[in-house]
């Protein structure tokens, strides 16, 4: 109970001309005269803040609302379900043709949100429900890569073609877009689908649709190629200057990211007299180790590592 003195046009026949002190009942909602009693106010909203959830049972005590739209569902997470358990309100057991009622109606329930348009967007989405637990995607490439697959639906590139090798290449885009450091080798990979099949779609995507998407950084894909490699902090910090002065000259423009990663790394790991090869290094990376030599080869040229050190100078001889 809650006592609140404000102004209404109240008039107590005990207050003797004074101010009124109103009591307000905030869990029935009625506003009450302090001296006679009187019911002033029925069902008064309440205008406080929400609940505050503090543990699992009070979030289904308290909650008011459902779970957040999202575009990663075909309905966009505004439907109901008809729960799968035979029971009552009371929990009893429902009859034999009871059930077979309930049966019919979670089909029909079912059936009734699978618009024509929408099933090829149902079977889209399951599978990106997939590809965010294989690939550890944020919510926010999620949303990105449904937004762009609806899109598709829309302007109608999809039809035709296969709904995994689509809904991979907007995966793909929508991790480029959110910078999020996988590769299409990667996509592909979690698919099992040929990588040059992604790439075809993707580039048709980032021309019908005119997707504007900025390039790797780099530095995104150290901390992948050090932990596979085993590789210490030092070596990963050594790594990141390395690739910082890279950029500062320039040496980055137009070249693979994941490929320039590994190149500071490996020069990074032989500095610090770790034993790391360039076949570990290649495999880690998912690129050859020529390419790992050419860079080292440019590196050397524009003097971002001091090749004069013994643990360098066979690097930059081979």
């Amino acid at each position: 109970m809650n006592k609140d003195s404000e102004s209404n046009d109240h008039f107590c026949k005990n207050s003797k001309g004074n101010e009124v002190l109103l009591v307000s009942d905030s869990s029935t909602g009625e506003v009450m005269c302090s001296l006679c009693g009187e019911v002033i106010v029925e069902n008064a909203a309440d205008l406080g803040q929400e609940y505050s959830v503090q543990s699992g049972d009070d979030y289904m005590l308290k909650s008011r609302t459902g779970r957040k739209s999202t575009l990663a569902f075909n309905d966009m997470g505004l439907s109901t379900v008809i729960q799968q358990s035979d029971k009552d309100a009371t929990g009893k057991n429902l009859s034999g043709e009871m059930k077979r009622t309930f049966y019919r109606l979670r089909m029909w329930d079912k059936n009734s949100k699978a618009l024509p348009g929408h099933r090829n967007m149902q079977k889209a989405f399951t599978l990106l429900e997939g590809l965010k637990a294989k690939l550890s995607l944020t919510d926010a490439a999620v949303e990105q890569a449904a937004y762009i697959y609806r899109k598709t639906l829309a302007k109608k590139i999809g039809r035709g073609r296969s709904i995994p090798v689509v809904l991979s290449a907007c995966v793909y885009a929508s991790c480029r877009f959110t910078n999020t450091p996988r590769t299409i080798k990667d996509v592909a990979n979690a698919t099992n689908l040929r990588r040059t099949s992604i790439h075809r779609i993707y580039r048709m995507l980032v021309r019908d649709l005119d997707l504007t998407l900025e390039t790797y950084n780099p530095v995104s894909f150290i901390t992948r190629i050090t932990t596979e490699v085993g590789a210490s902090e030092k070596t990963k910090r050594d790594a990141i200057k390395f690739l910082i002065k890279a950029e500062e000259l320039m040496i980055t423009s137009g070249k693979n990211p994941v490929a320039m990663a590994a190149t500071v790394v490996y020069l990074a790991s032989i500095m610090n007299s770790e034993k790391v090869s360039q076949t570990k290094v290649s495999k880690a990376a998912a690129i050859s180790s020529v390419t790992i030599r050419n860079l080292c080869k440019k590196l050397k040229d524009a003097k971002i590592a001091s090749f004069a050190d013994p643990k360098l100078k066979k690097v930059a001889e081979d």
